[in-house]
């Protein structure tokens, strides 16, 4: 408790689980303090000092395209510890390191922090800085930003804003909690109220630009290398977004090659060829997408 203010274990003993970033000489880190069977326990993630590009995480040459489209709404998926995150920070350097573009970030917390290069990042954290993701964004749209970057899209209010902007000429880059690019369509027309699915279909099909999805897989040296599928969006995907057909996604990333997208047995198979990873991860990995 010696960790938190008093605003913040008044915070914790109204919501039992409280996020906050700190700090000191020797690093960044990122604590979630909660309750364990009655008492008080945290649970402390060690950050990086510094945000990686997308050259040094090895990603595909679509991901540095992706972050250079002029608006629209691009998501990073996968599920939770996959590096969304640092992906997310990487996407938002490349704007930074080489547009003049004004960024801004909604975060909870910020685990990255951006220093101005030829773009300006400002950078706002949920509950120091902004009340909410939503509206976090919705103000955002009032301070005239060419990219905004989400941490999360965690409700609907959220979403809709998003699509909303994206639609209107601010490139929108943000992360979603997803097990497969075929499952989105579920996963995002779930947070909508009835009556609100054509219309949050329908803003999807019109907005969204990409989908990378990925999973850090263990190499054999035992560090992690980022494995991911992209999605691009085309003619094609936004008609299969307007119907709802999301299991025709699979076969779309399969043949779209020319469009830069990339399956997720071709970036496991690079590794294979790269011996960064093992036959039995391989296999391992590859079960899920199938």
């Amino acid at each position: 408790m010696e960790l938190l203010t008093d605003e913040q274990r008044k915070l914790l003993e109204e919501r039992l689980d409280y996020d906050l970033m700190l700090a000191d000489e020797s690093g960044r880190y990122r604590v979630n303090v909660g309750y364990f069977d009655g008492h008080v326990g945290a649970t402390i993630r060690i950050l990086p000092t510094q945000l990686r590009p997308i050259k040094e995480l090895l990603l595909p040459d679509t991901v540095r395209d992706l972050a250079h489209r002029r608006k629209g709404l691009v998501l990073i998926t996968g599920a939770t510890s996959q590096g969304k995150t640092t992906t997310l920070a990487a996407m938002i350097d490349e704007v930074n390191a080489t547009q003049e573009k004004h960024v801004i970030t909604i975060e909870d917390p910020i685990e990255y922090v951006h220093v101005n290069k030829l773009g300006i990042v400002r950078q706002r954290e949920i509950g120091k800085d902004t009340q909410s993701f939503h509206t976090g964004l919705r103000a955002a749209l009032r301070q005239d930003p060419d990219v905004i970057a989400i941490g999360e899209m965690r409700d609907y209010e959220t979403i809709k804003i998003a699509l909303t902007a994206a639609e209107t000429g601010v490139l929108v880059l943000s992360t979603l909690h997803v097990i497969s690019i075929d499952k989105i369509l579920e996963r995002l027309l779930s947070y909508a109220p009835a009556g609100d699915e054509e219309q949050l279909r329908f803003l999807l099909a019109e907005s969204l630009q990409g989908i990378i999805h990925q999973e850090l897989v263990p190499t054999v040296d035992g560090k992690q290398r980022v494995a991911c599928e992209i999605l691009v969006i085309t003619s094609a995907v936004k008609n299969i977004i307007r119907r709802k057909d999301s299991f025709f996604l699979r076969s779309v990333i399969e043949t779209g090659k020319k469009h830069g997208m990339v399956t997720m047995e071709e970036s496991i198979t690079s590794l294979l060829e790269q011996k960064a990873i093992t036959e039995g991860v391989a296999k391992s990995i590859l079960a899920n997408y199938k």
